[in-house]
């Protein structure tokens, strides 16, 4: 991995629906650009309620369905150790940033972004695993992954 590689962390509560949903989406779209040996890509959990679980099935469907590679993945808990190994942190809707905060402590270099406020519509993802409406999670992060990758990564290229 190159020196100058962005390190990202996608973060939501659980890290089964949401997060890994970004993260798949976010290096599909680095695959089909030619970027993906400039990143390194991950994602978390700001609870410990799905540590170690898969992606939750409606995730894993909806990507099969898009054609979206889906990797292996276990739910993991962002720590505040994680803190310097990344450049940005990125979570899905404000409850996640002020955990987010909670659990770094501090984001005294400006790494922690709400996904959607990258996008001219800024919102919460919302949650799936309460509504059940993966589509409408797919396409809020799909418009954020791409207008991150317009207005963060490609601009620096």
């Amino acid at each position: 991995m190159p020196h100058s590689a962005n390190k990202i962390m996608f973060v939501c509560h659980g890290n089964i629906c949401r997060s890994p949903m970004a993260e798949f989406v976010f290096r599909d779209m680095l695959s089909k650009r030619g970027l993906s040996e400039k990143f390194v890509v991950n994602s978390s959990a700001t609870s410990t309620e799905e540590i170690g679980n898969p992606p939750h099935r409606g995730t894993v469907e909806l990507l099969n369905k898009k054609g979206i590679p889906v990797f292996s993945h276990r739910s993991v808990r962002l720590r505040k150790s994680d803190y310097d190994n990344y450049d940005y942190f990125i979570g899905m809707d404000t409850h996640n940033i002020a955990n987010m905060h909670n659990i770094l402590r501090s984001d005294a270099d400006g790494k922690i972004f709400r996904l959607l406020d990258f996008t001219d519509n800024p919102h919460d993802v919302a949650d799936p695993w309460y509504s059940g409406d993966f589509e409408t999670c797919y396409n809020d992060i799909a418009e954020g992954c791409a207008a991150f990758l317009e207005k963060r990564v490609e601009s620096k290229e």
